[in-house]
């Protein structure tokens, strides 16, 4: 049974709100509300399927894409965390040299890779000019390869100490190469729950501005929310809205991430993760309420790719990328993915047992190839089920 048909017959309020979805009319916050709060997770789930096939089909995409994290050395302390370090001597901690990094790009010439994603701690000695030098050493040696770099805390603290204006460093990231932004560090925006776990970090506001301008400077970006903490469903609407408003004034947000909280090794473990029932509510919602973002993404490294292949039926139509081992972040707090790194063929196979079209794409979004009919050698047969 469709969602449409479902919501034909003398609606309740839920069901009223998800009809007027339906539509293609934009809810409220308190809409919004009313859904998190009563709505059945199965109906939540029909809505934003309909949603997503009409914005996408049945395409799933993926691309090829490498991680470096240049240091988990961190000036912040944020109480979430299980990544980063402080800066005494610690077996656990890393900071690469420009040489280091460089050699891992250099591992990537020559292969089907399309992007490489750039983030790490907080660190005083990686400047704005630092960075700046080794994007264009990447642009020098792999100049076609996509160069999505640093979350917006690491910008607003680069420019903060090179005493320039977010603008101003932006153009500077950007003439040496930069071409978008990851969405990370967004955390929640209200005030209070940040004040408790990220307090001194880049602000919502600057969080902000720094994607508004990056936008503005023709730079794409993604968002990204932290859920199933100490927040609750009034911050994560609210959290959404601001995204929602922005991408109004901008069409620059290219997808959204939920990023689920991991109690691992830091200092929130005493809070208990969420089921997997509410990340699918989460993510059912997010596809719902956020009606001008075009893509949904599953962070597979983060949610683990059980649950990212669920997903597809909840609203979700991309699954990042292949990564090859190169993130530590969602390991170090405890994901299901201690080695991520999936193979083309991997991925492709995972999209495939769920029905969907296995579609890779660039960092933009552009379709490069269908692997509907790609097989690879001693791939078994596909158990698809409906």
């Amino acid at each position: 049974m469709t969602a449409s048909s479902v919501l034909q017959t003398a609606p309740t309020a839920v069901e009223a709100i998800l009809n007027r979805a339906l539509h293609g009319e934009r809810l409220s916050t308190e809409d919004a509300r009313v859904l998190y709060y009563e709505a059945d997770l199965g109906l939540l789930a029909s809505v934003a399927n309909t949603i997503r096939e009409r914005l996408h089909g049945n395409k799933t995409y993926f691309n090829r894409n490498f991680h470096i994290e240049p240091t988990n050395k961190c000036v912040f302390d944020c109480t979430f965390c299980s990544y980063s370090r402080n800066f005494q001597p610690n077996e656990a901690s890393w900071e690469m040299s420009k040489e280091q990094m460089m050699g891992i790009v250099k591992k990537y010439v020559g292969t089907d890779a399309t992007e490489v994603h750039i983030v790490g701690g907080v660190h005083p000695k990686m400047s704005l000019l630092f960075f700046a030098d080794l994007v264009k050493s990447i642009r020098e040696v792999h100049p076609t390869i996509h160069i999505k770099g640093f979350t917006a805390v690491e910008l607003e603290y680069m420019f903060r100490k090179a005493k320039v204006t977010v603008r101003e460093g932006l153009e500077v990231l950007k003439t040496h190469g930069l071409q978008s932004l990851p969405g990370g560090g967004a955390e929640i925006f209200d005030a209070s729950i940040r004040n408790e776990i990220c307090k001194d970090k880049a602000s919502a506001a600057q969080w902000l501005e720094i994607h508004e301008t990056a936008h503005q400077l023709d730079m794409h970006s993604n968002c990204t929310m932290l859920y199933g903490h100490i927040e609750r469903y009034e911050h994560r609407i609210d959290h959404m809205n601001r995204l929602r408003d922005l991408q109004d004034r901008t069409q620059g947000f290219n997808c959204f991430i939920p990023l689920k909280f991991r109690n691992k090794d830091n200092e929130m473990s005493h809070i208990p993760e969420v089921a997997i029932q509410e990340d699918l509510r989460t993510y059912a919602m997010a596809r719902i309420f956020m009606d001008n973002i075009p893509h949904l993404k599953a962070y597979w490294p983060m949610i683990g790719r059980n649950t990212a292949q669920l997903l597809l039926s909840f609203g979700v139509d991309d699954l990042d990328g292949t990564i090859d081992d190169s993130t530590k972040i969602y390991a170090m707090a405890g994901s299901e993915e201690q080695n991520p790194s999936l193979s083309t063929a991997d991925l492709v196979r995972l999209i495939k047992q769920v029905n969907r079209i296995p579609m890779e794409r660039d960092s933009l979004y552009n379709e490069l190839k269908d692997y509907s009919n790609e097989r690879f050698p001693d791939e078994p047969a596909v158990q698809q089920y409906n």
